[in-house]
């Protein structure tokens, strides 16, 4: 086998407009199957992405004993669910993130996944692929701005539509589950560490049951991030690392466009140098790792420990926003 076949929970639109096409031009990948709900609709997704294979229900996509792998863009508090049925029929499992509602939701899956160990399952965490954070990861590790010291991100944009997943409180809609886990994230993943505590605040909008402004401090034993993610004000995204020898600025950090160049700034003694990269497109980097790591039968790139912890610190952040108080971890 040269090319892992996948099947494709749904016709979400981060299927359809990011995932699918860049596993179609992938390396190592191709997508032979869809489903959703509704036959009419899988088939029109199949024809318009050039997939061969629509189904009108998610088990039976399951049940097509040529897909090797399933990537899962359901609605968040289907993640879970779907995941483990996904390995129960012997597939391997991209999920999106968040991975689950709750950590105690998440854990769930780990057990799934620790009795099929032969199978691989994955959070989709697409930004640690693409080379921007390859470099900046490898620069921060090597010591290049100091002892990293801090990290501020900011993830904002404004969705206007009422009917929309994101904004309804039982799929596990919200800034925090959407874009915030973005933040906590990478700022564990830079830190190499998980925090000590966390301190969250929810600004209340009074026409909304999910939270739409969301901001957080994470305490590590040798600085803190910050950041913040909205759902409700202007388009924006940023990050920031500091150290006590420069830092690094990427304005893009979380959705570059496909297969264009990037760049981001390193600062050392308040001189800025550009750091240019080549184009890449971070979906594709993502599948074409996964499916080595099935081709080569090594671990996951990101194991599912990782999806805990980076849920435990959101779990963390709910609860210290309505308590007023840091919580501890």
């Amino acid at each position: 086998m040269t090319k892992i076949r996948w099947g494709v929970l749904s016709t979400a639109k981060i299927g359809r407009t990011k995932v699918i096409p860049a596993l179609q031009t992938s390396a190592h990948n191709e997508v032979i199957a869809i489903c959703s709900r509704d036959t009419d609709s899988a088939r029109k997704a199949a024809d318009e992405l050039g997939i061969e294979r629509a189904y009108g229900s998610y088990n039976e996509l399951l049940a097509d004993p040529d897909i090797d792998a399933i990537y899962n863009p359901l609605p968040n508090h289907l993640h879970v669910e779907w995941s483990i049925k996904a390995l129960e029929a012997g597939k391997h499992v991209l999920c999106e993130k968040p991975i689950g509602l709750s950590t105690e939701d998440a854990q769930r899956l780990l057990a799934a996944s620790q009795a099929h160990p032969q199978l691989k399952v994955m959070e989709a965490f697409m930004y640690r692929f693409h080379p921007q954070w390859q470099k900046a990861k490898a620069l921060i590790d090597a010591g290049d701005i100091g002892q990293l010291r801090t990290i501020h991100s900011h993830f904002a944009y404004n969705n206007r539509e009422a009917d929309n997943i994101r904004n309804k409180i039982d799929m596990g809609g919200g800034a925090l589950m959407d874009i915030g886990c973005y933040s906590i994230s990478l700022s564990r993943w830079l830190f190499n560490a998980e925090p000590l505590q966390v301190m969250g605040h929810i600004t209340p909008y009074e026409d909304s049951e999910v939270d739409c402004l969301t901001s957080g401090i994470l305490e590590f034993d040798f600085g803190t991030a910050t950041f913040t993610a909205s759902t409700k004000i202007e388009w924006q995204q940023y990050m920031k690392a500091s150290g006590d020898k420069g830092s690094i600025y990427i304005p893009l950090p979380f959705s570059p466009e496909g297969d264009s160049a990037t760049e981001f700034e390193v600062r050392h003694d308040q001189q800025s140098e550009t750091m240019a990269l080549a184009p890449s497109n971070h979906y594709r980097e993502m599948g074409d790792a996964f499916a080595l790591s099935i081709l080569n039968n090594q671990p996951a790139p990101t194991p599912l420990e990782d999806a805990i912890a980076n849920m435990r610190v959101i779990d963390a952040i709910f609860e210290s926003a309505a308590e007023g108080k840091w919580i501890e971890l």
